[in-house]
């Protein structure tokens, strides 16, 4: 039976919640003792009245509009509460109260008393947690009178900067209110991957700054233009900041890629995908990577054990892919093809599958180009049409397509049985991989290849799909040029 899962009880629903924390770190430390007994009032039945209203940290209203990064202006001092603590159990006493203290960017928790001796020192804390003395809870009060801290809180004045804020708390001071704000990213080694949409672009090069400031390790920050190279289907890049150094370099399942991220196709988010497909593959496995890009589906399989026949049109994906099977020593198990898709299937594929279905050894073939694979699969309709017929160790199918569908599941099935001419409907199963934008999933059909398709004489079928124009043109040339 089909192994369907219901879209409804799977959608992701992003929700972008953003809360403008308090913000705090130490400078001109000027104190302001308020003595008051914590202990006994933390354990009334009821709130005391602040013995302070602490000034938090709001952005200034002038960086509203920014376009251009103006790191001083975000320059405020706050004032947040404080214990004096023994340097003896000084430890203890910030363990004990790890709920409470300040937690930002750059800012110490723990800071001299430059009022007192050195016998003690300040623990700040976080103003929206201790607004008064009655903030502790029982464990908190407990532990601190244990450790013998003295029954006052102080107040401190703080100068806060630019450093010491996270990134959405510098975006949504700057951009306009009402609109969304984004700091996420897709990291791909060195380089910080946005989409920003329409009303974002006036602020695309503070939004890169900021980006590459508060996330070590990014030094190229990049946002995916709506220009598609017509001939890879790769989406243009527009360096936003940083330097302009597009060959990254990351890490996936234990295996190592290198790559031109602006001429090759490349989504870190796929990475639980591929480790799922992998792990159904055993040593002595053949594997048929139709679409392989750089490698992530065919170098892990071929790390098992497995053969591999991985194919890709794109020149680059094709050289980055031959790279980095040597990058992961696995160029022995690899045999690496630059076709079209339909030549791939109808040339190696077919070249090399009845012999491979004499054998034991499980077959796979993956086909990851979710926009156009599922119509090309008609590519396997009489694909052995002129080889005696068997139903013996038919290979495994793991076909990829987008689905805007309010049922995917039964919308990818159903598009796949169109293309093989042959009903899928009760031996395949469904798997959701991911939700690519509203109302657009990702979906992976994996099914046993009929013997019906396979070796069918018929030749009424409908027109064979195959990957656009320019990609066939450039195919040629380079099969052309290589001769």
């Amino acid at each position: 039976m089909t192994q369907f899962k219901h879209a409804g009880g799977r959608r992701m629903l992003r929700l972008l919640t953003r809360t403008l924390a308090a913000v705090q770190t130490h400078r001109s430390l000027k104190p302001a003792a308020v003595h008051r007994s914590l202990w006994p009032e933390a354990r009334l039945g009821f709130s005391l009245k602040p013995i302070m209203e602490p000034k938090l940290y709001r952005l200034p209203l002038e960086v509203r509009g920014m376009t251009s990064l103006d790191k001083e202006a975000f320059t405020q001092t706050i004032t947040v509460p404080a214990l004096r603590v023994p340097t003896g159990v000084l430890n203890k006493v910030v363990k004990s109260l790890k709920k409470s203290t300040i937690q930002r960017p750059g800012v110490p928790r723990v800071v001299q008393d430059k009022e007192e001796s050195s016998d003690f020192r300040l623990v700040l804390l976080d103003p929206h947690s201790v607004s008064s003395l009655s903030s502790f809870s029982e464990a908190e009060a407990e532990a601190l009178r244990s450790f013998g801290v003295a029954e006052e809180l102080h107040y401190y004045e703080l100068r806060l900067t630019y450093d010491n804020l996270k990134s959405e708390e510098v975006l949504e001071a700057v951009l306009p209110q009402g609109q969304d704000v984004t700091s996420a990213f897709s990291r791909v080694g060195h380089i910080a991957h946005m989409n920003l949409r329409d009303h974002q672009l006036p602020y695309k090069n503070l939004i890169g700054q900021v980006i590459m400031d508060k996330n070590p390790g990014v030094t190229c920050v990049v946002n995916k233009m709506n220009i598609i190279d017509s001939t890879y289907r790769n989406f243009k890049m527009e360096v936003l900041a940083g330097e302009e150094n597009m060959v990254a370099k990351v890490k996936e399942n234990g295996m190592t890629y290198e790559f031109d991220f602006s001429r090759v196709y490349w989504n870190p988010r796929l990475s639980t995908e591929h480790q799922r497909v992998v792990q159904l593959i055993k040593r002595g496995d053949t594997v048929f990577d139709v679409f392989a890009g750089v490698g992530p589906f065919a170098i892990p399989a071929a790390r098992l054990g497995a053969s591999v026949l991985a194919n890709d049109l794109n020149p680059e994906s094709y050289q980055w892919l031959q790279h980095n099977c040597k990058l992961n020593k696995v160029e022995s198990k690899v045999r690496s093809f630059n076709l079209d898709g339909r030549a791939f299937i109808q040339g190696p594929l077919k070249q090399e599958l009845p012999a491979l279905l004499k054998g034991k050894a499980s077959v796979h073939v993956v086909m990851n180009l979710p926009a156009l694979a599922l119509e090309f699969l008609d590519a396997f309709r009489g694909l052995l049409h002129q080889e005696p017929p068997t139903d013996e160790n038919l290979p495994t199918v793991h076909c990829y397509g987008f689905s805007k569908d309010n049922d995917p599941d039964t919308d990818v099935v159903k598009r796949a049985s169109c293309s093989l001419g042959f009903p899928l409907e009760d031996r395949c199963s469904v798997h959701f991989v991911r939700n690519v934008a509203p109302n657009k999933d990702m979906m992976c059909v994996r099914f046993t290849l009929p013997k019906e398709v396979l070796y069918c004489r018929d030749d009424e079928h409908t027109e064979p799909s195959k990957e656009p124009a320019p990609k066939r043109q450039k195919c040629e040339e380079t099969t052309h040029s290589s001769s």
